[in-house]
């Protein structure tokens, strides 16, 4: 099981910024439960999803679209 610092450090390797939200959630994919990030770099947020059980990256978007 990946802690919530892993999933943030996870998180922010792949997009750089600050994190302004963050949650666990149950949503379909990886292993079903995952830590999802809002992370902001200038004026554009991405959601960054990082599998609870095996630390793997399942979303990288830009939030909103």
């Amino acid at each position: 099981k990946v802690s919530l610092p892993q999933a943030r450090q996870t998180a922010l390797r792949s997009y750089p910024g600050k994190i302004v939200k963050e949650e666990l959630e149950q949503e379909k994919g990886g292993s079903g439960l995952r830590y999802s990030f809002d992370i902001t770099n200038g004026s554009i947020t991405h959601e960054i999803g990082v599998d609870a059980k095996t630390g793997e990256v399942l979303e990288n978007s830009i939030e909103g679209e």
